[in-house]
């Protein structure tokens, strides 16, 4: 991503696969002009939106994450209820009219139609203006773009397509519609489902170009974000493996962590690696990284002056800090609060106490003013010392405590100078069959979000050497090389338990069907694959790809049973393994009829 630099380039915005209306359809001429683009500075200025769409706020800026996948997969409970479509993707239950699910379709085809914009302006740029030695650069720019138009191709396939590629097929059924240049009128704008094989092998030569073009880049100072050869054969790998090419997926995967040069950061750096330090931006085991700037106090983040720099799921993921009077009763947020952690996911972390009660505080002062620091009644401290004990000694999975926060445990700055104890939700309180842990993962713990932007002030992991490493497992699982497949999966493991990432442990698996921590799990309690991903990957906005390429969407609403704003037991449709084509895309594309996925 561009470092602390941001280009909107005006008047090339020509429609692509969403909107239809043909005085939205430029004329043949409208980009290929006589003298832009006129230079190299030019080229980065139409690449600047192909990254930019990426914090789009029907994307990763804000409604993708918290407001569909983390409820998809319940992720987050939500205590807003307000929304029917937010309540559609907790039930899994979604609607072709689906506000969430149009939003991404639009905005990821908005991206690929940038990305089109911005190879096609390498193109002109050599052909009418480009000397020989613009040749690098300009081929830098392209490989960039075909990078940023695969991930999104990649996203779009994962959400629509009807199907995944699997050893017994697939390839034939219903992919997304490509556009792979860019439409010259209105006609070139509809276009018919390709089929699931056609976008896989699209993703495939794109990363191929990306990664042949950016071949031994470094990037360094305010580029360092920018896309490298190492994430253009990430994303191949992680095609090869959801496609099940199992023996490409291996040699490429391996490729990377063998010569990219990244390594898995130690898990006293790990733990912060979320949470909006500087010093952890583009560590060493970043491959693809999304930049974030806070916006200063008085903007609205994705809303506000500099909406393609900022991001606001915060606002969302946030945690509750004790009240001032010292109860959970009066407890606060540090953004809207409309999402709390699962309660499920505790217990699939190996949290295995049971809840807390609350108990008369021995230290309270009646002659002072109850307070957060002098409260009436606090977490039994029995259970405190019993909480405190299964950290040190990692009776649970210590990535628990990277992703959440446990009330009276940990704190938060709420106000920004203070530190307050983490509480239950207001909503919870005095419910003690409620865990009420909040978010730590990509949350607001240093102050409070509603008084400083809001914008987020961290930047977003797309791809991290942890996931190669559990690619490269699931890879080398699928061609029966199951020693290797266990390696992968306890190096991760071990960083997460602070051993050595490269010497047995403790704690390593000795199967691929041995038990996990997961508490009540019938899958993941015994799928150490499964479960590392899930832990490891928590929030990061990939589980429900997995999710739906393993077929386990049954299995997860059993487990997770309910949810806040769904009336009833969770239950399962396997209509939802695919999103639907919006609406409004059938409504203005007519080469679409008929090709609706199956159940909607």
């Amino acid at each position: 991503m561009f470092k602390k630099k941001y280009l909107i380039i005006i008047g090339l915005a020509i429609a692509t696969g969403c909107s239809k209306d043909p005085g939205l359809v430029a004329p043949t001429d409208s980009y290929s002009t006589a003298n832009f683009p006129a230079s190299l500075n030019d080229l980065n200025s139409v690449l600047a939106p192909c990254y930019s769409n990426l914090r789009d706020a029907n994307l990763f800026g804000f409604h993708l994450w918290p407001k569909a996948l983390s409820n998809a997969t319940h992720t987050a409970n939500s205590v807003y209820d307000g929304d029917p479509s937010w309540n559609e993707m907790a039930a899994t239950n979604l609607n072709i009219t689906n506000q969430y699910v149009q939003e991404a379709w639009t905005s990821f085809y908005t991206g690929i139609k940038n990305c089109n914009v911005a190879i096609n302006g390498v193109d002109f740029y050599m052909s009418h203006t480009g000397k020989p030695q613009d040749q690098p650069t300009a081929d830098l720019v392209k490989g960039q773009a075909y990078f940023l138009r695969a991930y999104y191709y990649f996203n779009l396939e994962c959400l629509f397509g009807e199907s995944y590629l699997t050893p017994s097929g697939g390839g034939d059924k219903k992919g997304i519609p490509i556009f792979s240049d860019l439409p010259a009128n209105l006609d070139g704008t509809q276009k018919t489902r390709s089929t699931v094989k056609e976008v896989w092998d699209l993703i495939v030569s794109d990363l191929k170009t990306s990664a042949q073009l950016l071949k031994g880049k470094t990037w360094t100072g305010n580029d360092k974000g920018r896309i490298s050869e190492w994430a253009a054969k990430s994303l191949l790998g992680k095609a090869y493996v959801f496609m099940q090419n199992w023996n490409e997926a291996k040699a490429v995967l391996k490729d990377v962590i063998d010569n990219s040069g990244k390594t898995l950061m130690p898990y006293a750096k790990y733990r912060d690696a979320f949470i909006g330090l500087d010093a952890n931006e583009f560590n060493e085991e970043s491959i693809f990284e999304l930049n974030i700037d806070q916006d200063s106090k008085g903007n609205y983040g994705v809303y506000g002056n500099t909406p393609n720099a900022t991001a606001i799921n915060g606002l969302i993921w946030c945690p509750w800090a004790l009240g001032n009077d010292g109860t959970e009763g009066a407890s606060n947020p540090l953004g809207y609060g409309n999402e709390i952690f699962h309660d499920k996911n505790v217990l699939r972390f190996g949290f295995n106490l049971g809840t807390y009660k609350l108990v008369a505080n021995p230290a309270f002062d009646a002659s002072k003013a109850k307070s957060y620091t002098n409260p009436e009644k606090i977490m039994d401290p029995a259970y405190k010392q019993q909480s405190l004990q299964a950290r040190a000694n990692q009776t649970c999975d210590p990535r628990l405590f990277v992703n959440a926060l446990q009330p009276w445990l940990d704190s938060v700055k709420y106000d920004g100078r203070n530190w307050y104890p983490v509480s239950m939700p207001a909503f919870w309180a005095g419910q003690t069959n409620r865990y009420g842990w909040s978010f730590r993962k990509y949350a607001p713990i240093f102050n409070n979000i509603n008084n400083t932007g809001p914008a987020d002030a961290w930047n977003y992991y797309l791809i991290r050497l942890a996931e190669v490493y559990l690619l490269y497992a699931e890879a080398a699982k699928g061609t029966n090389d199951n020693a290797t497949a266990l390696e992968y999966l306890n190096k991760t493991k071990r960083r997460a338990y602070g051993y050595p990432v490269n010497a047995a442990s403790p704690v390593d698996y000795t199967s691929l069907t041995g038990s996990t921590v997961a508490i009540g799990d019938p899958v993941l309690g015994n799928n150490p694959l499964y479960y590392e991903r899930f832990a490891e990957l928590f929030n990061e906005g990939g589980w429900w790809f997995d999710v739906c390429r393993w077929r386990i969407g049954a299995s997860e609403a059993a487990y997770y049973e309910n949810a806040m704003n769904v009336t009833g037991n969770l239950t399962w449709k396997d209509k939802t393994y695919s999103w639907p084509i919006p609406l409004s895309e059938f409504n203005s594309n007519p080469k679409m009829a008929g090709q609706q996925n199956p159940g909607y």
